[in-house]
């Protein structure tokens, strides 16, 4: 194996041993055979840049590098847009690391010499990102390379295959960026992409927002802040916006609708199924920092004269998330709330039990116009893991989570 930084600033000869220039960058062809080296751009003394294609090398090391060829068979370098060049366009670019949940630096990348056919290629193993590769780096040049393996060969290393790294659109400067596979990085926990997507740049972040499925972008939005919520949503398609907020549960969808601008917003409600725009809408009407402004209308709810078994049977067909089941609510004819029972009393009661039987005694409960204030205080007085809302005429309209009123508790000035 050979690294990027023992191959720069190499000496390259010529079939007759003739001094052609330094080895300046390597060139790969991601439409062919895309981890082997297409081309080796070599800095003549006279400040020239030729292009040696990987047919023309004979040979190289750590020492030197030779061609079977003469200086009048190299053409000279001229851009093209179809290669990816490591120093120019791999070295010093953001990854996602996987496997470690986080966003990394690729300090070197890794090389396998491979003979073949009277001639030598070199083939891309890794990139490597480890502190190992950050002091080869910085050491390289002063002093000799066998002396620097010896000193990183101690530290800590640490790469990522070359063929899990995807190379997307390069921005106006031609620097490309690389992404671990983003079916991989649809596999973690929306917490763990959602720290990655805040190590990332503004258009970085839109790239893997629009590369994940609907409902993993909504969990990974809903574990950033609302505002940079919104910017995201914005920088999208509204259509892909509005499959993502459809994926939201109402509650952080009506937050993140209220940051965005009136025009994006009414686009997006627009774009959205007809039901569940009609809930954000719903959620959208109560005032900021009530207690209407922080529920969710996802909830389970039965009559109040409903059996366990009929409890059991509103679950299965419950379409909401599942974070949202803690308790189920009785109501009577009228929508009124009777009263509510965990969840946990629920499995260990008999199915034919009146769930009126089961109810918590002395309810409590919110109603929709009280503050951010008042809810969070019954939260803490009364150890609370949700609080159902009602009208002034005890309708139950939906519930806060306690998830809610600690991001309220978290993000208080």
């Amino acid at each position: 194996m050979i690294y990027f930084t023992e191959l720069q600033n190499l000496p390259m000869f010529g079939v007759k041993g003739e001094f052609l220039g330094k080895v300046e960058d390597l060139c790969v062809d991601p439409g062919n055979k895309g981890a082997r080296v297409a081309s080796y751009l070599v800095r003549t003394p006279q400040k020239e840049i030729l292009c040696i294609t990987y047919t023309q090398i004979q040979s190289i090391s750590v020492r030197a590098g030779q061609t079977n060829v003469s200086r009048d068979e190299i053409r000279c370098y001229a851009l093209d847009e179809g290669l990816i060049r490591i120093n120019h366009d791999v070295l010093d670019q953001q990854i996602i690391d996987v496997d470690n949940r986080k966003v990394v630096r690729v300090n070197d990348v890794d090389f396998d010499i491979e003979p073949i056919d009277g001639h030598t290629e070199l083939r891309i193993l890794a990139v490597n990102v480890g502190l190992a590769s950050a002091v080869r780096r910085l050491l390289q040049g002063t002093m000799s390379k066998h002396r620097i393996r010896m000193i990183t060969s101690a530290l800590s290393t640490r790469t990522i295959q070359w063929e899990f790294v995807n190379l997307i659109e390069s921005d106006p400067a031609r620097r490309v960026k690389l992404r671990i596979s983003y079916d991989r990085l649809a596999e973690l926990h929306p917490a763990d992409i959602a720290d990655i997507l805040e190590d990332l740049s503004y258009n970085e972040q839109k790239a893997v927002i629009e590369s994940l499925d609907d409902e993993t972008a909504a969990h990974a939005l809903s574990e950033i802040p609302t505002k940079m919520q919104a910017d995201l949503l914005e920088s999208i398609s509204t259509e892909k916006a509005a499959d993502i907020v459809e994926e939201m549960p109402p509650d952080e969808a009506a937050d993140v609708l209220n940051e965005l601008s009136p025009e994006t917003s009414a686009e997006v409600l627009a774009d959205m199924e007809k039901d569940e725009a009609q809930e954000v809408r719903e959620l959208l009407a109560f005032e900021e920092n009530t207690a209407g402004s922080m529920m969710t209308t996802e909830y389970v709810f039965v009559h109040e004269s409903a059996t366990v078994e009929g409890a059991v049977e509103a679950l299965r067909n419950f379409e909401g998330h599942v974070e949202a089941i803690q308790q189920i609510y009785m109501i009577d004819n009228e929508a009124v709330l009777k009263g509510a029972v965990a969840i946990g009393r629920i499995v260990l009661a008999a199915a034919n039990s009146p769930l009126a039987d089961l109810s918590t005694e002395d309810l409590i409960s919110v109603q929709a116009q009280q503050s951010v204030k008042a809810v969070v205080g019954l939260f803490h007085k009364y150890n609370l893991m949700t609080l159902p809302v009602v009208d002034e005429e005890n309708h139950l309209l939906g519930m806060v989570t306690a998830d809610d009123v600690l991001e309220q508790v978290i993000n208080k000035p």
